[in-house]
């Protein structure tokens, strides 16, 4: 992986981001796997405009509920067989088989070129095996298709992180948290990058 660095503080941070890859891929694979297992439960709202106007207002304990909802809904493609190939992907990365996740999915997005959750999940089986360009462009495909993916704008801030952008970064994560105001992950990195890009501006 090509890290960026100009300093030896840089060099830390990157080194640490390096050190935590497997935790925060694990965090992402979770993320993505947590949506299908909730299909089966859904009884919720599926009106994504009303879903995001509550989440926005929405107290921490209200908004857990909301983006359970939310994941759900933009995991219906509509489609079977999409359905079955997002399936078989995400069981891929839950085994930790990564190539073969990349496999279905690719399968998905060539089969079910406008469904966001494809080209989100295929992101993030790219971003597992660090290659990273090819997950930033599977991200961007996701958002244009769902520009309210808080979790793909998410990830690409961690790539924009991980590349030594932490201007890019910072601006990702406050878009996702404009968002999802109780995503803790991107609170987290919000409250991590603020000092270095508020320091870096003056």
């Amino acid at each position: 992986m090509d890290i960026l660095g100009r300093n030896a503080t840089l060099t830390l941070v990157m080194s640490n981001a390096i050190n935590n890859l497997k935790g925060t891929v694990a965090a992402l694979f979770v993320l993505v796997m947590f949506s299908s297992t909730c299909l089966a439960q859904q009884e919720d709202s599926r009106d994504e405009a009303e879903l995001l106007q509550n989440l926005a207002q929405a107290t921490p304990d209200q908004a857990t509920g909301i983006d359970r909802q939310l994941r759900a809904l933009w995991s219906q493609s509509g489609s079977a067989s999409a359905d079955l190939l997002l399936e078989r992907g995400r069981e891929a990365l839950d085994d930790g088989d990564t190539y073969a996740a990349i496999e279905h999915l690719t399968a998905l997005t060539d089969h079910a070129p406008d469904f966001a959750e494809g080209w989100h999940a295929r992101a993030s089986a790219f971003f597992g095996i660090e290659r990273f360009g090819m997950a930033a462009a599977d991200l961007e495909h996701a958002l244009t298709l769902n520009p309210n993916n808080y979790e793909a704008i998410y990830g690409l801030g961690l790539i924009f992180e991980i590349l030594g952008q932490p201007e890019k970064a910072f601006a990702a994560y406050s878009h996702a948290l404009a968002i999802h105001p109780h995503y803790e992950e991107v609170t987290n990195a919000v409250n991590r990058l603020k000092a270095q890009v508020e320091g870096s501006a003056l």
